[in-house]
């Protein structure tokens, strides 16, 4: 689930080919390009939902809103209302086996805390849907594993929520880390943080899985294995001293760390709920690339040795809603699969064990 507004290596893993993919029960109904737009439901319909995929998918070309899966009858019948999908389209979290039976709805967008992640997207694969599943995957890589089996065993496809693969400033990144124009990006550092004045989930390891690591710090890693075009082999971490050890009593509410890539390349990442920072920093041989702010839903800013970066905003969400619908009707994998998901997971778990074993040097595992 991603935070509140205030705030490369490409896996694309074991995916069915497109003929075998349409010929399975997770596939659509007809020809997929009989649908101009593909049904999506939400399951889990806090801020997120409410406040950036509900509206996005208002603006989207190749999907549409066609249920939700709601604990509050009360709130699923108001959306309904809102988006103009029928009311038998209202699910709850008992009742969500029956999306199944409804030929309206080809998509299910997991939005629920990461902790429910893996039961509720397990859940959506056994109705032959396909599947998104917002950031971060799931609390552990064993999760992780057991949604990607369901989704392989049922033939649908499985997408993670990683909204910046889809804005052109973050693509610029990629660019120059693909290209090396200026020559492949070897010191690189970022952070994300902010202040949480009042408690919620997020600072509850059962729901959270940890901490900001998990909430804000995964883009700082995101954005890393960008910038380096691959994965980290190993990390070294520590966690800061706790200021309010009482309002973060089984999370982390301060941790850093580095990442070491294969050819040398180092990461320093931070994140935090007690600070504000949002940025990110690579530089080359030849010259460099800096976004400030850089993960935002809008108003991300950046430049390169070259001067400011000048780009389209776009809705990250409708578009990263609409790439995923292109897959399911045109057969071809996302480029936020589920292994990218699991990737980030196993790198967080090894930043988790550094920081625990006092900052040993701590190798990263697929």
């Amino acid at each position: 689930m991603d935070f509140p507004a205030r705030g490369r290596r490409r896996f694309l893993g074991q995916l069915p080919a497109a003929g075998a993919l349409l010929a399975t029960p997770g596939a659509l109904a007809a020809n997929p390009m009989d649908k101009k737009k593909l049904g999506v439901a939400l399951v889990g319909l806090g801020s997120y939902s409410t406040g950036q995929l509900g509206p996005a998918l208002k603006s989207t070309e190749h999907c549409r809103l066609a249920g939700v899966v709601t604990g509050s009858r009360e709130k699923g019948l108001a959306w309904a209302r809102d988006y103009g999908f029928p009311e038998a389209s209202v699910y709850g979290y008992d009742t969500m086996a029956r999306i199944a039976e409804n030929r309206d709805i080809d998509i299910v967008y997991i939005v629920t805390p990461p902790g429910l992640h893996a039961e509720h997207s397990i859940a959506a694969a056994k109705t032959r849907k396909h599947v998104i599943c917002e950031k971060p995957m799931a609390n552990t890589v064993a999760e992780c594993d057991a949604i990607l089996a369901a989704c392989k065993e049922a033939g649908v496809r499985l997408s993670i929520g990683y909204r910046l693969h889809f804005d052109p400033l973050h693509e610029e990144v990629r660019r120059m880390a693909r290209t090396k124009e200026a020559g492949a990006f070897m010191k690189m550092s970022g952070g994300f943080a902010f202040t949480m004045g009042r408690k919620s989930w997020r600072a509850e390891k059962k729901l959270a899985g940890g901490g900001p690591l998990m909430d804000l710090g995964i883009y700082v890693v995101q954005e890393a294995c960008m910038a380096a075009n691959a994965t980290p082999v190993a990390v070294t971490a520590r966690e800061r001293p706790k200021k309010r050890p009482d309002f973060f009593v089984d999370v982390e509410e301060s941790i850093e760390w580095t990442l070491e890539f294969a050819d040398g390349a180092r990461c320093e990442g931070f994140t935090s709920y007690d600070e504000g920072r949002n940025d990110f920093r690579a530089e080359a041989k030849d010259g460099w690339i800096e976004l400030r702010p850089a993960f935002n839903y809008g108003g991300n800013r950046g430049s390169t040795h070259r001067g400011p970066i000048e780009f389209t905003a776009v809705n990250q969400q409708a578009v990263q809603m609409d790439d995923f619908a292109l897959c399911v009707k045109e057969g071809r994998p996302s480029r936020v699969p589920g292994e990218l998901g699991r990737r980030d997971l196993s790198i967080v778990e090894a930043i988790y064990a550094s920081a625990a074993a006092g900052g040993k040097r701590t190798p990263i595992r697929a």
